[in-house]
């Protein structure tokens, strides 16, 4: 899948996208919610070229990215953070231009239950993407796809990963997950599901079409979902009292795995 520019934008240092999260629960009781989001994608190594009216970084405002939310989360510069990490992975082929893919701050707050490092190379290939998923309880962990034999992530490729850390309490840490990114001009969808040895139980997917990141698109944004950050936070929990009416089983949380970084 090639980097032709998030949205489309190719010089520009972020896109924001309108869209829509998905997420459907098959087994073994079933439960279904979408909503509509918005989110950036955001190149790296241009971070403080984002700023605008509206968009800060490292600072309070409307909408804010801060380093300190992403890789070390002690805000180290997040490009040569994610390059570190994928030279100890063996991953240096991606060496073109990363985009981080996140929901931003709103009024200085945010929870981001995954977000997407997409790791291009030279001629603008994905070859490489970090998923950074956080949980409720403060803990975060990165999965690391790529394919085994180094080639280009196209459009309809599947990549897995073994689930190692805990995000719910009503899904056991085993199993794996299968990830699948696309593009096509502005539109953007990234499916995870998430499967045992008896099958998928879970399909998930956040999707929507980008446009150059404007002041007058982020206040739109603002008037349209003031609360968005919030609402994720909201939803988890909410949807969690759904499942625990419905008698879906409930699993402990173990300890998270030792090693920040697992593929």
């Amino acid at each position: 899948m090639a980097d032709t520019g998030p949205g489309g934008v190719v010089s520009g240092p972020a896109v924001l996208y309108r869209g829509l999260v998905v997420h459907e629960r098959l087994k073994p009781s079933r439960n279904r919610f979408a909503y509509p989001v918005f989110f950036l994608r955001l190149d790296v190594d241009r971070l403080d070229e984002a700023v605008c009216r509206f968009l800060s970084v490292d600072r309070f405002n409307v909408f804010s990215v801060h380093r300190r939310d992403h890789g070390a989360r002690d805000g180290t510069d997040p490009a040569e953070w994610i390059r570190r990490l994928l030279e100890r992975e063996g991953c240096g082929y991606a060496d073109g231009r990363i985009w981080l893919q996140t929901f931003p701050r709103v009024l200085g707050y945010v929870f981001n239950p995954v977000s997407f490092w997409l790791c291009h190379d030279r001629e603008g290939r994905l070859r490489a993407v970090l998923c950074e998923v956080n949980n409720t309880f403060g803990e975060h962990h990165n999965y690391l796809l790529t394919h085994s034999d180094a080639r280009p992530i196209a459009g309809g490729d599947m990549l897995e990963a073994w689930k190692v850390f805990h995000v719910s309490p009503f899904l056991p840490v085993k199993g794996r997950y299968r990830f699948q990114f696309q593009s096509q001009g502005p539109a953007v969808r990234i499916r995870i599901d998430y499967e045992d040895e008896n099958g998928k139980l879970l399909v998930t997917s956040v999707s929507g079409a980008g446009r150059a990141l404007t002041p007058g698109r982020l206040f739109r944004c603002f008037v349209g979902y003031p609360w968005m950050t919030a609402a994720v936070t909201a939803r988890i929990h909410w949807q969690a009292l759904r499942l625990w009416w419905k008698g879906v089983p409930f699993f402990a949380k173990p300890a998270a795995p030792a090693r920040e970084t697992s593929r």
